[in-house]
């Protein structure tokens, strides 16, 4: 078993199985990686693997599509792309809190 830390909630560290999908992970165990289409096509997922980089698999074309050399160089990674054969620590950008709306009603309207 390898473990994954998802840094950007609050440090939480699970198991998986060595090769497993960072996704899939994060979603079998609330780890929080934000996603839509979960197959390449959106690039919502990409994140940055802080530690154990060397424990990803290769590149794919899906994730050159969305993310830069300096990018990949950075550390960043589509996680519906990234299979992992070690430990890794991911972060990614929080999606912000979606704000109430408030009236703009004018006074006497």
């Amino acid at each position: 078993m390898i473990e994954v830390t998802f840094l950007t909630n609050n440090g939480k560290t699970v198991t998986a199985p060595e090769n497993s999908n960072l996704l899939r992970v994060s979603l079998r165990e609330q780890g929080g990686i934000p996603f839509k289409c979960g197959g390449g096509i959106c690039g919502t997922c990409k994140c940055r693997i802080e530690q154990g980089i060397e424990n990803t698999d290769a590149i794919k074309p899906k994730e050159r599509k969305h993310l830069t050399e300096e990018q990949f160089a950075a550390g960043y990674r589509m996680a519906c792309q990234t299979f992992l054969t070690g430990n890794v620590s991911v972060s990614w950008t929080p999606k912000p809190v979606a704000q109430p709306v408030r009236s703009l009603a004018v006074d006497g309207e």
